[in-house]
This record gives structure tokens, C-alpha cells and sequence, in this order.
């Protein structure tokens, strides 16, 4: 068992704020304790509340003491909500080790049971934070009904970090990813190697996007498809051949995945998120690929990022006709969800109507579509691997872009490739205003009865 901490990209700063200042520092982080399918624990921030200043008895470089007052109101606010708070304090300096001295294990053993009792939820955690240059480094560890280290962070924001603990292995094979290096760093690497990637959607995009992805470095992948390899599949669909046909697509693309490269793992999962069950395995990723074309399921994709703190970077190509069946044009979209940038619905990427509808048994939607009262269904679109691919690649290049940040800020948080016109546009969306993807609007940790907000069925 292992707990990874969740955090806007706001809290984040608010530990390096913490973690750079010349004296010890001290705060209360609430947040929603979750455990995965497979015994992980996430930790998904809510709000930093700091230490009054009129807390602090003794503050230097070297020394804090506070009074009870420094975090009894964050208690009784973590009660309110429902939140379990973790004590936080400071190492000042440049390299500071974090790991807590015999009086930090002292101190947390004092502030244990008060704080899981004041809390009503019988679980404590602690982080020292301190900083390496411009980075946070953390250790931490949960204790009380749930006791395992805090081995990972991650912050999300414009731009993405994925951080191992102070004291965790991480390191990159210089030798494998060479190239890699020379243009990204050794911490790049290894950040990649450390990521669990989901993929929703094991087709053409998807295929694509994960054979970049295994490439690059990434060893863990979650793979969600419902789908059989059908013949026209195999003209699209990385590591497919004619012998596939008829097999699961995330077996095909899971083999194919575990050939390119030692230690990569797939999780396979054959079936769809519209099922509550399937889509509560995401909640496992650090980052998540939509690759589906159904608007049922990007509607479920799209409430990750603001309920759970996962990014989404979903994609989809489109090759309209007219009434002859003459192109009209080839495009490519590109949209990167995380905290404080528009949702899908927000930027009208989802029909509603649509979604509706394809969640409904077929003959539901049969009789519904007779008698006038709901849309039809598209059938087959049109599809080509050049296209599929060219989205895949600048999908993954998103990723890249929000690990390293090599682009312009502001980064557009969503791209449309207009390929018939060799043009690529970026657009930046504001959520609209009291929508669950406006920052303002607290959606994490609310969903205790319907998950991600939504009615599931069975």
C-alpha cells in the first residue's frame, strides 16, 4: 500500500510558499482520503489553511512552536466538511533534508489522536516540505485507521508535477531513453516512467497514443475498450493483424504494449465507463487519454479532473461530408482538461441529446427514435490511420508540453487541427460561471453518494 497527494496547482504553491521561506513554517491541509481498487490510497487536497501568526510561541530557522490555536478552527472546518488534516511544517533551505527529526515524530505522536478525534474521521497525516531549488520535496506518512508513507505528489495546474517522495528510488535508464534525456533532463524521464496512463479507447487514436506513450517511457497502463477487432479495424489499430481479428482490442493493444518494452504493464478492462464500476478504475491513473467517439463517455471523462484532480486529454477526429459525400474537411481536436480550465460541456464538445440517448438500451432507443422523440444515433464515421495518428501524436505532445513546459503561457488548453489546411489553432476557454468545472465552485470530495456527480445505471 502506498498514498499518493493530490493538489491544485494553487496548493502546490502554497507548500513552496511554505517550504522556501527563511523560517519554519506551519498549516493544516484538509483533505478526502480515497482508496483505489487495487489498496492505494489517494489523498485529494481541498485548502492549506496556515498557522495564525498570533499561533506561533517560537519560529527561526531551526524551531517552531505553536498553541493550540494554530490549528484547532482547521479541525473543526476538516469535521465540517467531512475532511481528514494532515499537519504540515517547513525545513528551511536550499536542500533541506525533510524527513522529520526525533521531535517532529514526538510532536506527531501528540497531535495524532487529537487530530483524527477532532476530525471524527480516526486518521492523522503528517508532510515536512522543503525545497530543492525551484522544487518541492515532501515526506509524509498517514497514520490511524489507514497508516502507509506518502510516497508520490502530484499538482495540477497549467503545468503538471509528478513528484516521488524525498527518500523513494527514481531514476530513468540513461541508456534506453538516451535521446529522451538529451532533450528533456533526467527528471523528465523519470517523472514519465513513474505515471500510470489510462486510455479510454483501445482504437485508432488510442492505439496510437499508447505505442508513443510505451515508447516514451511509460510502463503502467489502464486500457478501457469494449470492443472486438473487427477486419476494417486492423487498417488503424497499432499492433493489430489480420490473426487478431475477433479479440478483445485491449488484448491486442495490451500484447503489442508488453512487446515494445520490459516492465511495461497493462490492466485490462473490457467494457465501458459508462458503468460505474469500470469507471471508478480511473481514479487509479495520473493521467487519462480519451479516445473514445460516444458522447456518453467523454461526459464521465470530462468531471475527472474537478472531482479527482486526474488531467484529461481527450481527442477525437472528424471527417465531415455533404449531401454528396464530397469532404468538406479533415479536423482534429485536441482538448486538455485539469482544475480551472472549461470542461467539455463548457466549451460545447459534448451534445448532450447524443450522450443521452447512447446510454439507452437498443431497444429503448429504437422505439424512442420511431415515434419522434429522440435522435438518431450516427452511424459508422469515417476513419484513416494518417489522421488518428496525427491527433495521437499531438495528444502526447500535450502531455509533454504540460510536464516541461516548452511552449507560450498562457497554454491553450485546447488545439483543433484544421489538416486540410495544414493549420493548427490554440484556444483558451474560461469555465462558465457556477458550472462544476468553475474553480470557485468546490467539487472534490462532494460526491460521496453519486460519483463524479452523476446517476449511473447498472
Amino acid at each position: 500500500m502506498s498514498a499518493t497527494l493530490r493538489l491544485t496547482g494553487p496548493l502546490h504553491d502554497g507548500l513552496v510558499a511554505m517550504a522556501t521561506s527563511p523560517i519554519e513554517a506551519g498549516a493544516v491541509l484538509l483533505a478526502y482520503q480515497v482508496v483505489t481498487d487495487t489498496g492505494d490510497v489517494i489523498l485529494l487536497g481541498d485548502e492549506l489553511i496556515a498557522v495564525p501568526e498570533e499561533a506561533y510561541e517560537v519560529r527561526t530557522d531551526r524551531a517552531l512552536q505553536i498553541t493550540s490555536d494554530g490549528y484547532i478552527h482547521a479541525l473543526k472546518t476538516a469535521r465540517d466538511r467531512g475532511a481528514m488534516a494532515l499537519w504540515v511544517h517547513s525545513h528551511p533551505g536550499n536542500r533541506a533534508i525533510p524527513r522529520p527529526s526525533i521531535h517532529d515524530r514526538g510532536v506527531n505522536d501528540q497531535l495524532e489522536p487529537l487530530f483524527g478525534d477532532r476530525t471524527e474521521t480516526d486518521q492523522y497525516g503528517y508532510l515536512v516540505v522543503s525545497h530543492d531549488g525551484d522544487a518541492l520535496t515532501f515526506a509524509g506518512e498517514l497514520s490511524g485507521l489507514v497508516t502507509t508513507p506518502i510516497t508520490r505528489l502530484s499538482a495540477i495546474g497549467d503545468r503538471w508535477i509528478f513528484r516521488p517522495a524525498y527518500d523513494s528510488r527514481a531514476g530513468a535508464d540513461r541508456a534506453l531513453f538516451d535521446r529522451n534525456i538529451r532533450a528533456f533532463g533526467d527528471g523528465i524521464q523519470s517523472t514519465i516512467s513513474s505515471l500510470t496512463v489510462a486510455i479510454v479507447g483501445s482504437g485508432g487514436t488510442g492505439s496510437a497514443t499508447a505505442e508513443q506513450l510505451a515508447r516514451l517511457g511509460v510502463r503502467s497502463f489502464i486500457l478501457i475498450d469494449p470492443d472486438t477487432l473487427s477486419d476494417s479495424n486492423t487498417t488503424r489499430v497499432y499492433g493489430s493483424t489480420p490473426d487478431d481479428v475477433g479479440r478483445a482490442k485491449v488484448d491486442v493493444l495490451g500484447d503489442h504494449l508488453e512487446r515494445i518494452a520490459d516492465g511495461v504493464h497493462t490492466t485490462r478492462i473490457q467494457g465501458t465507463i459508462l458503468t460505474e464500476r469500470i469507471a471508478r478504475t480511473l481514479m487509479g491513473a495520473d493521467v487519462v487519454f480519451g479516445c473514445t467517439d460516444d458522447n456518453a463517455g467523454r461526459l464521465r471523462l470530462s468531471r475527472l479532473p474537478y472531482y479527482y484532480l486526474i488531467p484529461v486529454i481527450d481527442c477525437g477526429v472528424q471527417i465531415p461530408s455533404d449531401d454528396q459525400g464530397v469532404i468538406a474537411g479533415v479536423f482534429g481536436r485536441v482538448t486538455t482538461l485539469h482544475p480551472s480550465a472549461a470542461c467539455l460541456i463548457c466549451r460545447d464538445r459534448i451534445d448532450l441529446t447524443l450522450a443521452e440517448a447512447e446510454t439507452r438500451s437498443a431497444d429503448e432507443q429504437q422505439r424512442l427514435e420511431k415515434e419522434g422523440y429522440a435522435p438518431a444515433l450516427p452511424g459508422v464515421e469515417p476513419a484513416v490511420v494518417t489522421f488518428t495518428t496525427l491527433v495521437a501524436a499531438t495528444a502526447v505532445s500535450e502531455l509533454l508540453e504540460r510536464l516541461v513546459g516548452y511552449g507560450d503561457t498562457p497554454t491553450p488548453s485546447e488545439l483543433i487541427l484544421y489538416i486540410h489546411d495544414r493549420t493548427l489553432r490554440g484556444n483558451i476557454e474560461d469555465p462558465h460561471p457556477g458550472h462544476y468545472c468553475d474553480p470557485t465552485i468546490r467539487r472534490v470530495g462532494t460526491d460521496l453518494e453519486m460519483f463524479v456527480g452523476l446517476n449511473w445505471t447498472s
